[in-house]
């Protein structure tokens, strides 16, 4: 099948990616996604069914953005997967419309993977913080009895930790390509931690081609999918002129 867009590092493809990646029959080392979540009436706004079962004949590793009412409403379709962990995005500003409620200023993203935990790809994820000029801390740590003992571990080596599960990145304004569009300072950590080094990314729901980009500038491959051919023209264009934006 002819791309819409490729280069060294990146393919685009224009198509419904329930049909069309198991026509590529690709195998990814792991799967960043942004599916519609159906939570309005908008006419994009489509939960894609079936999208995860054709996901876990790509990967065996998966991110997927969403709420939880999301989440919620789709359990049984995530329960061929297994949940390590979830990721709070914080944004600068909400975009929730409700006056009778907490503003909402943060999305979810969950980390699912199939088979064994330990043969799942995971880079330790770390930020650096504080002075460079300190020793590092070993922390043991005294659970309760019910949580059991862990140990000793490394919490602190001087100039780096393990970065912290909310990460505060700022949502895109006025130059986003797609009305959901996510910025590349919380696709990067995702895709490094989760996708090793020369490896290959699959976003399913490409959009504007954040995650392909991203993925480019972490130095990973990436294939994306995208089923408004809109918004294909618009990345293709992006990564034709060799835009890279780094979202602070």
């Amino acid at each position: 099948m002819k791309p819409y867009y490729a280069d060294e590092l990146v393919t685009l493809y224009h198509g419904d990616s329930v049909e069309l990646l198991p026509a590529l029959g690709v195998k990814g080392d792991c799967i960043v996604a942004d599916p519609p979540y159906g939570e309005t009436s908008l006419a994009w706004d489509k939960w894609p069914d079936g999208w995860l079962d054709v996901a876990a004949t790509v990967a065996r590793s998966l991110w997927c953005f969403g709420s939880l009412r999301m989440f919620l409403a789709h359990a049984d379709e995530f329960s061929t997967w297994k949940l390590s962990q979830d990721v709070i995005w914080e944004k600068h500003n909400g975009s929730g419309f409700a006056a009778d409620r907490f503003k909402r200023v943060h999305e979810s993203v969950t980390h699912w993977y199939q088979g064994a935990w330990g043969d799942a790809y995971r880079a330790v994820p770390t930020e650096v913080v504080g002075r460079t000029d300190r020793g590092g801390h070993v922390r043991s740590i005294k659970r309760p009895a019910h949580t059991g003992d862990i140990g000793q571990r490394l919490d602190y080596d001087g100039n780096s930790r393990l970065m912290r599960s909310v990460l505060k990145v700022r949502s895109m304004q006025g130059g986003a390509i797609h009305p959901t569009e996510k910025p590349v300072g919380i696709l990067t950590p995702l895709i490094e931690y989760a996708c090793p080094p020369d490896g290959l990314v699959v976003d399913p729901f490409a959009g504007s081609g954040s995650t392909l980009e991203a993925a480019r500038i972490s130095g990973r491959r990436a294939i994306g999918i995208e089923a408004n051919e809109k918004y294909c023209e618009a990345a293709a264009r992006r990564f034709s002129q060799g835009v890279l934006e780094m979202t602070p």
